[in-house]
């Protein structure tokens, strides 16, 4: 299940660090992405929820889930990084965990776990002090 949430982000931009000389000092490249978890439309309460507890760390106390980009030197492309980040995590957050199914040992395996008991006891009970009568 694929949500598009572009509609609902709101995107502000800044300054960004790191490559690109100038062009770093005057142009606002880094993107910041924020998206409202709970005002969103596009999402019922349940999927909000599964969000909230998945995404926790990344929702601020407002109630936005934030990602920033700086990677790219162009706002734009900043920006549709932001969108497939968000996208993604949405998605990801979205996602049911498959329960795992408990099974059984095999008789061989358990037929080998014996085995190698019994071979280590046997190597151990080599190891014991001998008492004067038993050699």
């Amino acid at each position: 299940m694929k949500i598009d949430i572009v509609s609902e982000i709101i995107f502000q931009t800044a300054r960004s660090g790191g490559k690109g000389g100038q062009n770093v000092n005057k142009v606002e490249t880094m993107v910041e992405g924020r998206w409202h978890v709970q005002n969103s439309t596009l999402i019922s309460d349940e999927q909000k929820k599964m969000i909230e507890e998945r995404l926790g760390n990344r929702i601020t106390i407002e109630g936005y889930l934030l990602i920033k980009s700086q990677e790219a030197r162009t706002q734009l492309s900043n920006k549709d990084i932001v969108i497939e980040k968000m996208n993604a995590l949405v998605t990801q957050a979205l996602q049911k965990k498959k329960s795992r199914i408990a099974t059984k040992p095999t008789k061989a395996s358990k037929e080998n776990r014996m085995d190698f008991k019994k071979k280590n006891a046997f190597n151990k009970s080599l190891r014991k002090k001998l008492n004067p009568g038993e050699y």
